[in-house]
């Protein structure tokens, strides 16, 4: 094989893993479901600060059965906010026993200076935003037990 057949190849190689693994690489999360009953979300996860910081921002459209999983370190009084976050959501948080604690419907996106925190009244340990509306659509209420998959 020649010098300039051994870098075809390796340049072919490298576009080969390239393809196989930039969608990993731009996405670079975790997928779950959480489900409510025989209700279903396929939830991104946000489990690093900087994924719970970076949360929902900036994203426009959300299917109908997707959404974001927060999963904190510990049970907690955990309050949100919804700085650029460009779509309405309703948002559920979700005790370590996976009993919904607090719901929260609705919240719209902050206005250009105000941003108002959303705080639940009890501790939770994960909380999971869907689209505005979800909760009321799949009948969601507190006391609600949710199961967890694929985390």
């Amino acid at each position: 094989m020649t010098k300039k057949q051994k870098i075809i190849l390796i340049g072919l190689v490298l576009i080969v893993l390239f393809v196989l693994f930039l969608p990993k690489i731009l996405h670079n999360s975790q997928n779950a479901q959480v489900c409510f009953r025989e209700n279903c979300f396929y939830a991104e996860l946000a489990m690093t600060d900087a994924q719970r910081t970076k949360g929902l921002m900036y994203i426009e459209h959300l299917d109908e059965n997707k959404g974001m999983l927060f999963i904190f370190d510990e049970e907690n009084i955990y309050p949100f906010w919804m700085k650029n976050t460009l779509i309405p959501l309703d948002m559920i948080w979700i005790s370590k026993n996976n009993e919904v604690v607090f719901i929260e419907k609705n919240a719209l996106p902050c206005q250009e200076n105000i941003c108002y925190n959303i705080e639940p009244n009890r501790p939770a340990i994960y909380m999971l935003e869907i689209n505005a509306g979800m909760v009321d659509k799949m009948g969601i209420s507190l006391g609600d037990l949710i199961i967890l998959k694929n985390i």
